[in-house]
């Protein structure tokens, strides 16, 4: 095998906005995206098209270097990267000059064969967080991975690879912080010291350019704004979706589907959204219906929206080959399907038999496919759930000979599942019913975000799971997706009892809260439990609604900035060793102000650490100085989750869906802190695209109490807010009462456009 390390500079060249430096072996381009971010890549043979699916931002017009005999210095107002030129090295720096990712100098960026491996020094207390959806621990530290999409079913607990590919992660050291985003769909690899004897980190790919991305703020959540603005930001999901979800695979007939759905009103247990699993369809056809199970899917879905239900449906990539089946017949004169080199189009086996893939790397097959969608949305689906595409073939790689278009599947296959959800997103979303869609993709790649949001895949019943399944939808958030599930309960084999209500009870807490279940498994549904479990898990479901002002004010900051919903601790205590002890690494926070630690359902107390400052558990309101591990009572009716002091949290009254207008009144809780602090409340119609017109509701509410004052700011917005008043909650408050109801725990206003301003 053939091995070269990149060597000396031969010539150094700026050509308008790009750096452009020659060595024997490659050339390197360097380009400045902001003062923060900075982008390498080192070549064989550059691409000029320079495709890729993830990054929507271009390099900024100039930027300022220097040259001497030795080193090229590039430099912005925030980072300085040092070109040593012989050999050919790169090497991150602050402004100010502290190191914070170099080159190894002896074998920085290499080829063997097709194989390119960039090896950068490692610091003696450098962390690393992030890649996503990865087992493990939150400190990726001593662990290698691999990225190749993979239908991971019956995974454990330690499985690598599995369904995404998000080759972003976060550096920490010596109070430092940096983020490398290596944009390269090849099979890639990821090793933080594990095999280096301390030495070195090192990342490659199977093949294609040593092309990344370096970020250079001074903050995990400044990093994850950078990232996000370069691969984009979520939109507002439909209010509908953050609700409770119900699915199995499958519910075997619409009567079976309205069964489910009426037992829910019937029990007055909160829910939102029921799944229809492969089995809707006529066997296993995408955009068709089963005749005898699922005839009248309009009716069904009518039937549905009259008890506030919304209908996700299940669609996967395959195409069965059958000539007069519409999909098949279509993609064949068109050509739309993936291809072997000789143009023989490729042919395997998944749930409808024989089938081709579409080929979603090509313009024309994503209108395709976008239009495809009528078949569902006529009746009235409004969810569209994309499975199996990895793509999955029974869990086998498909060959290395087959083709979508101009790309073989080993360049592009960990990028073949955003591209679906791509199409489907992109195909809804021209249906001009002004209605944001709910998309959800089990495959993705960086970028991602844009168009869907993702559940971790088959998981199963026992509490490991569980505790994994948080670390990922904790991870994933550090790579810019905000809207994530896993499935409550695990996929396979049956929880006990007592695993499904703590599970559930955390599923409060989850983006995305979906039940769902594996063929021949147990009824998951909360009424299936017995009478005292379904008291439990109907009571955490209905503090899920009452949070929904909460949550969405959540997402609309995800929007913006990119910060995820649910948030490990190391994005806001960066710097504290214990968040990353694997006693407390599960813990997270949800949103600004809520701290959430999982325990398993066989432990009925947990220790947990409480970061600085103070806080309150919010079932008991019981107050704790952080800093400290405490002992915390973790009965299965009450999952251990606190309250930062000085937290704004807007609440509602229960409602059964998100689509009863309520009784009006928007609970603001305040709970009391010795620091200021404030909260952006955000609302608007919850499903159309209104919102970018100005049609929302937004106002920050702040907490000052050195002034004994809580005030709402004027609204910004067009919107007309759902609740005409405001009901005032506050929370270790012992020594105060409100001026204009002495004595009372609160107070309620009327909600208008103006300033309000309370005394306490």
């Amino acid at each position: 095998m053939q091995t070269e390390i990149l060597g000396n500079t031969k010539s150094v060249n700026k050509q308008g906005n790009v750096l452009i430096i020659k060595t024997k072996e490659a050339v390197a381009h360097v380009w400045v995206y902001s003062p923060s971010v900075i982008r390498i890549n080192v070549s064989k043979s550059f691409d000029k098209n320079d495709t890729s699916f993830a990054v929507i931002q271009n390099p900024a017009d100039r930027f300022d270097y220097t040259e001497s005999d030795d080193e090229i210095v590039l430099t912005t107002s925030a980072l300085k990267l040092r070109v040593s030129k012989s050999p050919l090295r790169f090497n991150f720096y602050t402004a100010d000059g502290k190191v914070l990712s170099e080159d190894d100098e002896r074998f920085g960026i290499n080829w063997q064969s097709e194989r390119v491996i960039n090896y950068r020094k490692l610091y003696p207390d450098e962390k690393f967080i992030g890649l996503g959806e990865k087992t493990g621990n939150l400190n990726r530290r001593g662990s290698s991975y691999v990225n190749w999409n993979t239908d991971a079913a019956l995974h454990g607990v330690d499985a690598d690879p599995l369904y995404k590919t998000f080759p972003f992660f976060i550096g920490l050291h010596n109070g430092l912080t940096y983020g490398i985003f290596f944009d390269n769909t090849h099979k890639s690899y990821f090793d933080f010291g594990a095999t280096t004897d301390e030495q070195m980190s090192w990342f490659g790919a199977d093949g294609g350019d040593m092309n990344y991305y370096f970020f250079g703020a001074q903050s995990v959540e400044k990093i994850i704004e950078d990232y996000t603005w370069l691969t984009g930001r979520m939109e507002m999901p439909p209010l509908w979706s953050l609700g409770y979800q119900q699915c199995r695979w499958s519910y075997m007939s619409a009567a079976e589907v309205l069964d489910i759905a009426e037992n829910f009103r019937k029990e007055k247990i909160p829910a939102d959204v029921i799944y229809c699993d492969i089995d809707y369809m006529d066997g296993f056809k995408i955009f068709t219906w089963n005749k005898e199970t699922f005839p009248d899917p309009k009716g069904l879905i009518d039937k549905l929206k009259a008890m506030n239900f919304h209908l996700v449906t299940i669609v996967d990539p395959g195409i069965k080959v059958e000539p007069g089946y519409k999909q098949y017949d279509e993609g064949v004169a068109k050509d739309y399907f993936a291809t072997y080199l000789n143009g023989e189009k490729y042919i395997t086996d998944v749930w409808p038999g024989r089938c081709h893939f579409p080929d979603f790397f090509r313009d024309d097959v994503q209108d395709w496919w976008g239009t495809s969608f009528t078949a569902l949305t006529e009746p009235g689906v409004e969810g569209f759930w994309n499975d199996m595409n990895e793509p999955a073939a029974w869990g086998q790689n498909m060959p290395w000979l087959v083709k979508f278009g101009e790309y073989y599947m080993p360049e592009v296959r960990n990028a073949y599942g955003m591209q679906m959800a791509r199409a489907t997103y992109e195909g809804i979303r021209k249906i001009p019913d002004n209605k944001r869609p709910f998309v959800l993709t089990r495959a993705a790649y960086s970028g991602t975000q844009r168009y869907s949001a993702v559940w971790t895949g088959d998981n199963s019943a026992y509490d490991a799971h569980m505790l994994l399944g948080q670390r990922m939808v904790n991870s994933l958030g550090i790579t810019g997706m905000s809207l994530i599930g896993v499935d409550i309960g695990g996929f396979t084999g049956d929880p006990t009892p007592a695993l499904m209500v703590r599970w559930n009870s955390l599923g409060v807490y989850t983006p995305m809260f979906r039940n769902h279940a594996m063929q021949g498994t147990k009824m998951r549904e909360p009424w299936c439990w017995g009478k005292e479990n379904e008291a439990i898990i109907k009571k955490d479901i209905e503090l899920r609604y009452r949070l929904l002002p909460y949550i969405y004010s959540g997402f609309y900051q995800s929007h913006k900035t990119g910060m995820p919903l649910s948030r490990t601790l190391a994005i806001n205590y960066t710097d504290n060793e214990n968040v990353f002890d694997v006693k407390y690494h599960n813990q997270f926070l949800f949103g600004d102000a809520i701290m959430v630690a999982p325990v398993e359902s066989t432990r009925f107390t947990a220790e947990v650490y409480l970061p600085q400052g103070e806080w309150y558990r919010l079932s008991t309101e019981e107050n704790y100085t952080g800093d400290k591990a405490i002992i915390a009572e973790a009965p299965l009716t009450d999952l251990p989750v606190f309250i930062k002091a000085g937290a704004i949290i807007p609440m509602q009254n229960v409602i059964q869906s998100t689509d009863e207008k309520g009784d009006g009144i928007l609970e603001v809780n305040v709970w009391f802190g010795n620091e200021a602090s404030s909260f952006v409340y955000y609302e608007d119609d919850g499903s159309s695209y209104d919102y970018e017109k100005g049609e929302y509701y937004k106002r920050e509410i702040s907490f000052d109490p050195k002034n004994r004052l809580i005030s709402f700011s004027e609204v910004d917005g067009s919107f007309e807010s759902k609740y005409d008043k405001i009901k005032l909650m506050l929370h270790g408050f012992a020594s105060f009462s409100i001026s204009k109801e002495t004595g009372k725990s609160f107070s309620q206003y009327e909600n208008d456009k103006g300033i309000i301003k309370i005394d306490f």
